[in-house]
């Protein structure tokens, strides 16, 4: 049954529960509404609730439970045939069977991954039909039992709001675990690579080069690999190309700003900022085409001109062209949170003499800083994770430089080389990537504290 159908028949269900708790609810006054303890809108979000919650929990058991059920079962069925087999065979066998299962295998199965797949099937198609029936029996139960509960007198209200209540509290919940499984992630495969490259090595080092070092099975690593693992010129290319970047959009994207909120006409303004923030729509890999094929070549002629030796991938390609693109972030947010001050602080600067220029510089800035440094922030973030630009313009060389005009990279590009392709995530070169995601993440983290103690400060002095 196609996803689609089954969408719109639910969503056709649902919006019939509604209607016809509302109609209940009338009905039950004689059309009185008012002498009901709660409006009809919330009779009928009662209705559907109570035939959404238990269906819902039985789909939550289901993706939890309804792989491990399945498995069971075809390790049920096939009985003997998984005899000979020792533990790590009989997973290897029963994964490959379920991708077969799927339609994800390749090449020729064997006889018995073939009837595991048959069993895959035929076990996984019973628990799909067990659990859609107990689904809609839940459903139609809750809607039965919500329908009888529907009176003039019942307070459906504060049911329905504690339910969205909840619904809010568990999605502000799943961010948070969905948060803290990334940091754990990131830590514990950190852990594995610091066991067997010295933090030190891997903070301070100046040569990086993974794939010149070696790791056999199970980490066993080389007597020189902690000598090729020095992320230093990692950072230094990222925070490099990060700069520029920003010295490019904070500019020209905050002037841009103060333009269209304090200068602008209502008709050029309507013009200008949707076609500024056409630049947020564009595919970086045009972005990545356009730094290769342009502006590359274009800064390297200019040097050249003026005597200067110019890579022909630089950082200073890949940096002019990133921060074209992040000058949407800056300007588009930047503009909102200036029309956000409010008009009274405009006036009453006015009337103690001060021109516009005046008071844009010395009030509406400083009242909107806050959120000027968010968008800041927001564009460094932007800027930081940025891989494909660097990629065609900057180069993959890690080169410990402050010279704009030599290729360098960055550790979002690093991370994606050292993750591509079939890797075993037992050796030192796969698990750098995971060394290199937990120092972008303590970057971005202490980037996010010093924006708060910015925004604290001038809150103070605003609110």
């Amino acid at each position: 049954m196609a996803p689609l159908f089954v969408l719109v028949v639910l969503l056709l269900v649902g919006l019939a529960l509604v209607l016809a708790g509302r109609a209940r609810a009338v009905a039950l006054v004689g059309g009185d509404t008012t002498a009901l303890a709660s409006r009809p809108a919330y009779h009928g979000a009662f209705l559907l609730l109570a035939a959404l919650v238990p269906a819902a929990s039985v789909l939550i058991v289901w993706a939890m439970a309804g792989p491990v059920l399945t498995g069971w079962l075809v390790v049920a069925s096939l009985g003997e045939a998984l005899a000979p087999l020792d533990a790590a065979e009989r997973g290897v066998l029963l994964a490959s069977a379920s991708e077969f299962a799927a339609g994800r295998g390749f090449g020729t199965p064997s006889p018995l991954v073939e009837n595991a797949a048959m069993a895959y099937r035929s076990m996984g198609s019973a628990v799909h039909w067990l659990f859609g029936f107990l689904a809609t029996s839940g459903a139609v139960a809750g809607a039965l039992w919500g329908w009888r509960k529907i009176a003039p007198r019942w307070p459906a209200r504060p049911y329905v709001e504690r339910a969205i209540i909840t619904l809010l509290g568990a999605a502000a919940g799943l961010a948070i675990l969905t948060t803290l499984a990334i940091i754990f992630s990131l830590v514990l495969e950190s852990i594995r690579f610091f066991q067997l490259v010295s933090p030190i090595d891997f903070l301070f080092g100046l040569h990086w080069s993974p794939q010149s070092a070696y790791a056999g099975v199970g980490g066993e690593a080389g007597t020189r690999t902690g000598e090729v693992f020095g992320a230093l010129p990692v950072l230094a290319g990222t925070l490099l190309i990060t700069a520029i970047a920003i010295a490019i959009a904070a500019p020209v994207g905050l002037l841009s700003a103060i333009y269209l909120s304090e200068y602008a006409s209502d008709p050029a303004r309507a013009i200008l900022k949707p076609v500024l923030e056409i630049l947020a729509g564009i595919p970086t890999i045009v972005y990545g085409f356009f730094a290769a094929l342009s502006v590359a070549p274009f800064v390297r002629q200019m040097g050249e001109a003026v005597g200067l030796s110019v890579s022909s991938q630089s950082a200073l390609a890949a940096g002019l062209v990133m921060g074209v693109m992040i000058i949407p972030f800056v300007s588009s947010l930047s503009d909102d949170i200036i029309r956000a001050v409010p008009q009274t602080l405009r006036d009453a600067s006015a009337a103690l003499g001060a021109t516009r220029s005046e008071t844009i510089v010395k009030t509406v800035l400083p009242a909107a800083m806050p959120g000027v440094v968010s968008a800041l922030l927001l564009a460094i973030s932007r800027a930081i994770g940025e891989t494909m630009i660097v990629v065609m313009a900057a180069g993959l060389a890690a080169n410990l430089t402050l010279n704009p005009f030599e290729a360098v990279t960055t550790v979002t590009v690093q991370i994606v080389t050292l993750l591509v392709g079939d890797q075993a995530f037992d050796s030192a070169k796969t698990l750098s990537a995971f060394a290199l995601g937990l120092m972008l993440f303590t970057i971005t983290l202490m980037f996010n504290i010093l924006a708060l103690k910015i925004v604290t400060k001038y809150r103070q002095n605003y609110d």
